[in-house]
C-alpha cells in the first residue's frame, strides 16, 4: 500500500478531473461505492454537492470514509 497520495481519475459534471488519495482511502471508498450499489463517480457526485467551497474534494473524500468508518463502530 502507498502512504503517498495516487491520483485517480474520476468524472465529475462530465468531465475529467483527478483526485489524489492514498491506496488506502481508495480501497475504502471504492467499498463504500459498492456497499451502497452505485459507481464511484455517483458517490464523488454526491460528496462533491456537498462539500462546500471550503474544502477540496480529495479531502472531503477522506472525511467520507472516515464518518461511513466512525458509524460502524460500536
Amino acid at each position: 500500500m502507498s502512504r503517498r497520495p495516487v491520483k485517480h481519475s474520476v468524472t465529475l459534471k462530465g468531465h475529467r478531473t483527478s483526485v489524489s488519495l492514498e491506496d488506502e482511502f481508495w480501497q475504502e471508498f471504492r467499498a463504500l461505492a459498492a456497499e451502497k450499489d452505485i459507481a464511484i463517480n455517483a458517490l464523488v457526485a454526491e460528496i462533491d454537492a456537498d462539500r462546500g467551497m471550503d474544502i477540496g474534494l480529495a479531502s472531503a473524500i477522506r472525511l467520507y470514509v472516515l464518518r461511513a468508518l466512525k458509524d460502524r463502530l460500536p
